[in-house]
């Protein structure tokens, strides 16, 4: 959520990010008008109780009878407009909160310009993409030849867009899993195992709710949801506390399936696993100094590229322009993996400064060293990685003309021996 007084003091900053992102600057309007009669109202309401306190002193002193109860009368009738006014000023605060919580965070200006995901400016790119003798398979055909993607029995289990690992894939998900959260240990992050369903509290501080309510898994008896991302549970890890300058940063890391409701229609883009109404994913989290937070976002960017690299896996680093960024993000790094069989670019990880904005909603702040104001951190969060894509990757990338996988050397110890998985 953003600070109220930088909307006071600077609403042509938020139209401007705004407008970048493709949206209409409009709310800014309504919120200042809101913010403008909600502080009347206090004024007034302010006022009036401080005029009842004096007069409560004033009776408790007075001797004569018909004085005390014409004064008693009269404070009745200023009671009544105070009720009036607070309930008026609950209902204005409402609606402020409610506009507030749906404006996103402002755009670094490093961010480029852009309407859509076609305007992402491609950084870098990693590694050769690999040579064949032969035509590469997309994964569902290899999945399938080798016995390890059971489309299926998937479905009927669940439903369309749900599938069953079995034997050396379900191994091989499971290393993936093992060795990334490894990875990111000696990379200097702290592994957390985290509740895979949250209060809707805790949806709302990391910025998820009420925007994105029609993409989540709901337990309406309980006001539970089902986590979309590790993100969320590790932004209400530290809800409402007070952290310590000296404790920051706080790097963290951790596994949770995910679970979204995915508007998804036929064709290629949903072929095989590569989207799902559930999938697991390795998130890295931190929170940090606002000043450390540039360089934090980064060597989050390098941590998750890493990651990439050690699969062997070629791979590019784009920068999200502003009208595809998310919601909460400041700036953003998505870095894709190459798919052979696919032919395409697959997104594995997403790595974003969310500066204070995570921050302010789940009111999390630090006591600074030299003493002062309680300041709020930046937070900042990445995939590390995100399966099943990179998962595709693996298995793509990795294929050989009788239809077997070579299993990433980095796997091995994962992998129970098994270097190679065959029809």
């Amino acid at each position: 959520m953003l600070d109220i007084n930088l909307i006071r003091e600077t609403p042509e900053v938020v139209r401007k990010s705004l407008k970048d992102r493709q949206l209409d600057p409009a709310p800014v309007d309504s919120i200042l008008k809101l913010d403008e009669s909600r502080r009347a109202l206090l004024t007034k309401a302010e006022t009036l109780k401080a005029e009842r306190n004096a007069v409560s002193k004033e009776i408790g002193q007075m001797k004569a009878e018909a004085s005390r109860k014409a004064k008693i009368e009269a404070m009745r009738t200023v009671g009544d407009k105070i009720s009036a006014m607070d309930a008026d000023l609950a209902k204005v605060d409402a609606e402020l909160q409610s506009l507030l919580s749906e404006i996103p965070n402002i755009i670094d200006e490093r961010t480029p310009i852009g309407k859509s995901d076609e305007d992402n400016v491609v950084l870098k790119t990693f590694g050769k993409k690999p040579k064949f003798d032969f035509k590469p398979k997309p994964h569902w055909e290899l999945g399938t030849d080798l016995g390890i993607i059971d489309f299926e029995r998937g479905t009927k289990i669940t439903g369309s867009r749900f599938y069953v690992l079995s034997g050396p894939g379900a191994r091989l998900q499971r290393a993936l899993i093992s060795w990334m959260l490894d990875l990111h240990i000696r990379q200097g992050y702290t592994e957390k195992y985290l509740p895979f369903m949250v209060k809707g509290k805790t949806v709302y501080a990391a910025g998820q709710l009420p925007k994105f309510a029609d993409n989540l898994y709901k337990d309406h008896e309980e006001d539970l949801y089902f986590v979309p991302t590790a993100e969320v549970p590790l932004t209400g890890y530290h809800m409402d506390e007070i952290l310590e300058e000296a404790d920051l940063p706080l790097l963290y890391t951790g596994y949770t399936p995910c679970f979204r409701r995915e508007k998804m229609s036929a064709g290629r883009d949903v072929r095989g696993i590569k989207r799902g109404h559930q999938f697991d994913k390795v998130e890295m989290y931190i929170y940090c100094d606002p000043d450390e937070s540039n360089d934090w976002v980064e060597k989050m960017n390098e941590h998750a590229q890493e990651t990439c690299a050690e699969l062997e896996i070629p791979y590019r680093v784009k920068q999200v322009c502003t009208g595809d960024i998310g919601f909460g993000s400041a700036i953003t790094y998505d870095i894709e993996a190459w798919a052979p069989g696919c032919d395409e670019w697959l997104e594995v990880s997403s790595v974003s400064n969310v500066t204070d904005f995570q921050a302010r909603r789940a009111n999390i702040r630090f006591r600074p060293e030299g003493g002062g104001k309680v300041r709020f951190p930046h937070t900042l969060n990445g995939s590390g990685l995100g399966l099943p894509r990179t998962l595709i990757a693996v298995l793509e990338n990795n294929q050989q003309a009788d239809g077997s996988i070579v299993v990433p050397k980095v796997l091995h110890p994962w992998m129970g021996g098994v270097e190679v998985i065959k029809p």
